[in-house]
């Protein structure tokens, strides 16, 4: 059972599967904001607010991958017999 209102872990969930869950309200924000920023360079007007656009879309990307690369670990980490290192 999950809290859906609250974006709560489900009950009788640990702390890990909290961090877990974290991670991917993290990257689900974060391929919306990829997503706008993709869509403000596509169809801006303006030259400047296209190229903050860019710079926005980069350093989203760079942001991504920082969280897409803690979810294969944390999702390694969940497999049973994953080794700690």
């Amino acid at each position: 059972m999950t809290n859906e209102a609250s974006g709560a872990a489900p009950v009788g969930a640990d702390q890990g599967d909290g961090a877990f869950l974290d991670l991917h309200v993290q990257r689900e924000a974060l391929e919306r904001r990829l997503v706008l920023v993709q869509q403000q360079q596509q169809f801006g007007t303006n030259a400047d607010a296209i190229a903050r656009a860019g710079s926005e879309e980069r350093e989203t990307l760079l942001d991504l991958d920082r969280v897409l690369t803690l979810i294969r670990a944390a999702e390694y980490r969940r497999r049973p017999g994953a080794r700690r290192w």
